[in-house]
């Protein structure tokens, strides 16, 4: 796993180039390891959330067949206690249409949170905004509901599917105001130095277009340049 030190300083860059690094590693296809358009931080304030998942399945249309509702499967909380922090409860809602109940409200961000959990992603409904916030507990998610409705825990520790990205749990996750990027572990220490010379040189390429010595000639040769 890593070490604080390594989280911080991917930490330091945004999602799209952290994504851009990856890409220079040949590891996956570039149309994978990424969530598709609908996820939102719903939250207010901290909006970057680092962190391996911690997975589980939910329903919420109807009540359960067996077992505890929510809450009451605190199975799940053990489960949580044997990922390296930080952690990141990654929750699907597997509901023909998900969003009929809220996956995580105050009560449950708080527990999340607990646990060392700093914060959650959803393709589910959230709920108690403004209270989560005051928690410092980000929730990524693509909308909100009044009630939990039936809410239910069905499986956890299994992979998940979030807005077209598959998760394995232990996976490492960041989450910003984009979406969220699943960081291969094998290149994660190697990723804050080449993101840095990434940002370097497109902020190069910013600069000559915002100059009034601008030319086409330079900026052509600043796309060229290896460094």
């Amino acid at each position: 796993m890593l070490s604080v030190s390594q989280l911080e300083a991917i930490r330091q860059f945004d999602t799209c180039t952290i994504a851009n690094a990856i890409e220079q590693f040949r590891v996956r296809l570039r149309n994978e390891g990424f969530t598709r358009p609908g996820l939102h931080c719903l939250t207010k304030g901290a909006t970057r959330l680092l962190g391996y998942a911690a997975t589980s399945k939910v329903r919420s249309s109807n009540p359960p067949m067996t077992g505890a509702l929510y809450l009451d499967r605190t199975d799940w909380w053990t489960n949580i206690g044997s990922l390296p922090v930080p952690r990141v409860a990654v929750i699907q809602d597997v509901d023909p249409a998900p969003g009929g109940g809220a996956c995580v409200g105050e009560v449950h961000a708080a527990i999340l949170k607990a646990l060392r959990c700093t914060g959650v992603i959803t393709n589910g409904a959230v709920r108690d905004l403004p209270a989560v916030s005051e928690l410092g507990f980000p929730m990524f998610a693509p909308s909100v509901a009044v009630s939990h409705a039936y809410m239910h825990s069905v499986d956890y520790g299994q992979p998940v599917e979030i807005f077209g990205l598959r998760i394995r749990a232990g996976d490492l996750l960041y989450a910003d105001c984009h979406g969220v990027v699943s960081i291969p572990l094998e290149i994660a220490a190697e990723l804050p130095e080449v993101a840095a010379r990434i940002r370097s040189k497109e902020q190069r390429i910013v600069q000559i277009c915002l100059s009034p010595d601008f030319s086409t000639e330079k900026l052509l040769k600043e796309i060229r340049s290896d460094q």
